[in-house]
């Protein structure tokens, strides 16, 4: 019977493999190099090092860069785009932002299909969606087999206005079917029915440009994992924080930009809703960068556009994620004002941290950490041995003579540059939004992670920090923890007080067929089919919308506004009640229910955290001290520690410096209280919201 869950997340530095065996109740993890040039690669690496019998494998899912990847590094296949005459240049012209408003050098980063492969045709819908041109089909066609002489193999369909009547580009779409059969054709209207040109444009020529690369991929594993005996459905995450099975993630291949990211995001909910935690701060600090996740009131924060580049906006649903180039292959420098600097340039997985003896030259945050002795030698189970010396000489060499330093300080300095990094970028998710650091707990995960959460929890005044076991590979967590989503949208302006509530659950009624759909196309049994609805309003005069929940029945239209004004108070510090509301859009997740993990409850133990496994001097607050070091398989249930706890993802043990004192907590968590108040009561009561909540 099978009855193993694998998950697999690519990292920039690792990919990490999750394994959850339902009949024991028991995980396993390992981590093998990423393979920048075929991601693919280091999948079945992480498979083969796992030992994964893969026709004992129930459900296999999948957090991928490769739909990111591409759309920096612009690895694009011949592409083009048809829209409509007059609307060539939306994409280009943008909506005349840019990312730094000050710097008159700086330019945003060309579109995706250069203007040479941007084609106009004849046709006009107007702002009700009525045809005002029809298409000119033998315009139409004579572009087709022009498209086909120059050897387009994908193509982005774009006319204006099609978001209310997309007759025009469907027919434009059969037509291109017809002279170019085996090309890939996405339009606007089905990928994002909404109004604003650059964004649905954009959106659907970032979704054409990917479409024959995740495809490739994604063909390509689900193939060799089925000749492997794997029998079930590829899930691949999405931005949103749901799944796409590998059929549907050739129809919407820009759903994957950002899908690892949000398994992080997803993994850090998880662990905070298990310890007891509504309000929590991801940090997931892994091998390239940092990316920092906020929830609050026990749900993730959600934004309907974001960027890979800025100026080039995806709006899909995602997970709000900050990314910062922080990371422990993050690479140390001095500018040329003599500062010493840290990231966003990273070693990445080749030639890694100096300490690999990879070809490494310039000093990163792992070799700082290495020095410092807050990390061990061994990694990945002792596979590979780091030298300190290396680490030492390039330290030296790079940062510490040319700013005058000793060693000793230099590579702190970089850790502390690293944090105060780390405790910006989580200012920006909390503070700039009002709300109190002190108020969440900080969840440190990733490889690099827990060696720098206690820092960075102290700079913030953030008074717990949760580290889940085996935090390297909790973004791998992440992918077992999510559902079958889709989302789908559709345009209903109006004022809140006069419209026809029946006209809008029609609406919805109709944005549950289609998901239902989908759902089905996807093998989902009507059962395990969930539907939640959202509404976008607006008060009368405002241009930018705000997102609530929608329920159902007579009175769910009247309840959705009371919720806007007060979500309106909470993110904005005002409400205007008096002031019509306007509907702007609906919106529906179509959610198909998969297998789970569950965890059994481990009772919280009082035991002693025994021997240390050795004693090392470790550099702490400018000076070095003998400290000891704990396997934290060997804990307990676990522990918590008053004090700056050093968990090393890297060689699975944890650092406890000078005059920390260590208590016993629950499985899950090995919390390091920071505040002198916290003492071993509280963290009892912690231990016991823990257990309580089934782990």
């Amino acid at each position: 019977m099978a009855d193993l869950r694998v998950a697999v997340d690519v990292g920039g530095t690792f990919t990490d493999i999750c394994v959850f065996d339902e009949s024991t109740q028991k995980m396993r993890v390992t981590k093998v190099p990423s393979t920048p040039d075929n991601p693919m690669e280091a999948v079945l690496n992480g498979v083969k090092r796992a030992n994964i019998d893969l026709s004992q494998v129930e459900l296999f899912s999948h957090g991928t860069t490769v739909a990111t990847n591409a759309l920096i590094t612009r690895r694009f296949p011949k592409s083009a785009m048809v829209t409509t005459k007059g609307f060539r240049d939306v994409i280009e012209i943008r909506d005349g932002t840019k990312d730094d408003l000050w710097d008159a050098y700086s330019d945003v980063s060309g579109p995706y299909i250069r203007r040479r492969d941007r084609f106009e045709v004849t046709e006009r819908v107007d702002y009700a969606g009525n045809i005002v041109t029809e298409l000119d089909e033998d315009e139409a066609r004579k572009l087709g087999r022009l498209l086909k002489k120059r050897e387009a193999t994908t193509i982005a369909v774009c006319f204006v206005n099609s978001y209310a009547n997309s007759a025009n580009e469907i027919r434009m779409r059969e037509i291109l079917a017809e002279e170019l059969p085996e090309a890939s054709i996405s339009t606007s209207a089905e990928v994002l029915p909404e109004i604003f040109e650059h964004n649905r444009f954009n959106t659907t020529v970032a979704n054409a440009v990917l479409g024959p690369l995740v495809s490739g991929y994604v063909e390509q594993l689900d193939s060799s994992l089925t000749d492997d005996g794997y029998a079930g459905e590829l899930l691949l995450l999405h931005s949103g924080g749901g799944s796409m099975t590998s059929e549907m993630v050739k129809k919407f291949p820009v759903r994957l930009a950002a899908s690892g990211i949000a398994a992080g995001a997803i993994a850090a909910q998880h662990v905070a809703e298990q310890c007891g935690y509504d309000n929590a701060v991801g940090l997931d600090m892994g091998g390239t960068s940092t990316d920092i996740s906020l929830i609050a009131d026990g749900e993730l924060r959600e934004t309907n556009e974001w960027e890979v580049e800025y100026g080039h906006p995806i709006v899909f649903p995602s997970i709000e994620v900050l990314t910062i180039g922080a990371g422990g292959g993050s690479l140390a420098h001095i500018d040329i004002a003599g500062s010493l600097r840290n990231g966003p340039q990273s070693a990445g997985a080749d030639p890694g941290p100096v300490c690999y003896r990879r070809g490494g030259e310039e000093p990163t945050n792992t070799d700082a950490n290495l020095w410092l002795n807050r990390l061990g030698t061994d990694l990945a189970d002792g596979e590979m041995t780091l030298d300190r010396d290396s680490s030492q000489a390039a330290i030296k060499e790079k940062i510490a003579d040319p700013l005058g330093l000793d060693v000793d300080t230099a590579a702190e300095s970089i850790v502390k540059v690293a944090n105060a990094n780390m405790a910006d970028a989580v200012r920006l998710v909390s503070i700039r939004r009002g709300l109190d650091p002190r108020d969440f707990a900080l969840i440190a995960f990733g490889g690099a992670g827990a060696l720098h959460g206690a820092d960075v929890a102290r700079e913030l005044n953030i008074p717990s920090v949760i580290v889940p076991p085996s935090p390297g590979v909790t973004s791998a967590l992440g992918c077992l923890l999510v559902d079958i989503q889709h989302d789908l949208s559709q345009m209903f302006t109006g004022v809140a007080d006069s419209a026809d509530a029946e006209s809008v659950e029609q609406h919805f009624r109709e944005l549950e067929l289609e998901g239902r759909d989908r759902l089905r196309h996807e093998k989902v049994p009507d059962e395990d089919a969930v539907f939640e609805r959202g509404i976008s309003m607006r008060y009368h005069g405002q241009w930018r919308s705000l997102q609530v929940k929608m329920g159902s029945g007579p009175n769910a239209l009247r309840e959705a506004v009371q919720l806007f004004h007060e979500e309106h108070e909470k993110q904005y510090a005002f409400r205007q009640d008096d002031t019509p509301v306007e509907i702007y859009q609906l919106h529906l997740k179509a959610l198909g229910k998969t297998p789970k993990p569950t965890f059994k409850p481990t009772p919280v133990s009082s035991k002693d955290p025994g021997e240390p496994i050795e004693t090392r001097d470790v550099y702490f607050d400018g000076q070095w001290h003998p400290t000891p070091v704990y396997q934290r398989e060997n804990l307990p249930s676990g522990a918590a520690f008053i004090g700056p706890a050093i968990l090393n993802q890297i060689d699975s043990t944890t650092v406890i410096p000078p005059n920390s004192s260590a208590v016993i907590d629950e499985w899950f968590n090995i919390r390091i209280a920071l505040t002198a108040e916290a003492e071993e009561p509280a963290l009892a009561s912690a231990s016991e919201n823990s257990t309580q909540n089934g782990l």
